[in-house]
This record gives structure tokens, sequence and C-alpha cells, in this order.
């Protein structure tokens, strides 16, 4: 499932694969930022389980939707109306259904954009409060289920994120210069700086976005 890097189970939950050393592994380590992540977590309980990309795959496909020069708040701000122009005349019943069975709808994946806009602003809350605090991971298929999100109303949803998007953004612009260096430390990636929070948010938004293109792209006709 493309979603937000905290919940996929195919790369936090099931990560296998060979011995990488002992100690930690840079997982940002062209950027400025600090990010590491345990060895012995890449090792560890879940080796052998098949995953679809690593954790450096997934951080690169995500952080690479935002190109070089490209404003991450202002990309930010342009979501949720982006989002409301895809879906504009859309069906209830076509924004419910899935493109397969094991890939989100178009309704589920906007309701996880709204939920991921409510987890981002605490946790940055948190990081500003606290330096250093402790960042707990969630299980974004495990929410889809338990929230329901198949009933959610699109249109609800996007006014929640737009809602939410403008409050958390309105945090940032009034941050000082050291703010935005502070980080939390991810109970499953490390140390992530709330510079870096707010580029790898962009790039989630820009995943999500096209992955409602694809979906909602007309059919060929045989």
């Amino acid at each position: 499932m493309d979603g937000f890097d905290d919940s996929l189970p195919s790369i936090e939950r099931q990560i296998g694969g060979p011995k990488l050393g002992s100690g930690s592994l840079p997982l940002f380590p062209e950027s400025g930022f600090a990010s590491r992540i345990p060895a012995s977590t890449l090792q560890g309980e879940w080796k052998g389980i098949p995953m679809a990309e690593t954790l450096v795959e997934y951080r690169n496909r995500i952080m690479d939707h935002v190109r070089d020069g490209e404003d991450p708040m202002k990309l930010q701000a342009a979501a949720a109306k982006k989002i409301d122009r895809l879906v504009k005349g859309v069906s209830p019943a076509k924004l419910r259904k899935r493109p397969e069975p094991t890939k989100w709808s178009v309704a589920e994946i906007v309701a996880h954009l709204a939920d991921v806009e409510i987890v981002i602003g605490y946790r940055m809350r948190m990081i500003l409060g606290a330096p250093g605090t402790p960042i707990q991971a969630f299980n974004q298929d495990e929410w889809v289920t338990s929230g329901h999100y198949e009933k959610r109303d699109t249109r609800k949803c996007i006014e929640q994120f737009r809602v939410l998007r403008e409050a958390n953004l309105a945090l940032l612009k009034s941050l000082g210069p050291e703010q935005w260096k502070h980080f939390g430390i991810h109970s499953e990636r490390g140390e992530e700086s709330i510079e870096l929070i707010v580029r790898l948010i962009a790039g989630h938004d820009l995943n999500h976005i096209r992955q409602i293109e694809r979906i909602l792209a007309p059919k060929a006709s045989n």
C-alpha cells in the first residue's frame, strides 16, 4: 500500500533481508538531518519476510516527488484544492470502489490524508514543546479498518484535511529558524526534525494525489 511511511507493514513491520552491520544506519545521508534507525531493526525478527521496498527506497520515492527548488509549504497549501478538483462530480460509489482488492479507494486515500494531518499536527507540537520527544508509530492499514474509511464522506474528509492543514501551516509560519531543527525520536525511524517532516508530508501529498489521478483516469476502450 502506498501510504504514509509511518504505517507501511511491508516496510516497517515486515522488514527482512541480510545483515547490515552493527550500530545505526543513516536514512537521510544526503540531508542535514541525523535520522537513523537501529541496524538491528533491519536484520531482526522480520528477517526473510518479503517486502515491496526498503525504508531508504520508500523515503527516496516520497522525497523525489518534491523537486529541487519547490517549496514544501506551498505544495502542502495547494493539496486540498487539488484533491477537491479531482473528485468533483465523481459519484460516491466510484470514490469508494477499490481499483484492486488490496489497494485503497479514493475515499480511503482521502480519509487517510485527513487522519495523517491530525497525527502530524500532534507530532510537530510535541516536538516543539519538548524537543527530542518520542514519536509513536501507527499502523495505517489498521486505521483504515478500525476507522471505517470506506464509509467516510469524502467531501467532509477533504474539508477536515483542509482545515487541519491550514492550522498546521499557520503554526509552521510562526516558527523561528532554530525551531525548524527541533526533532523527535520516531519509534521506528529515529530522529525526524520539523524541517524533514514538512518535506516528507509534501511528498506524501503528491504521492497520494497521483494515486487518485491514476484511479480516476478514464480507462482506455478496447
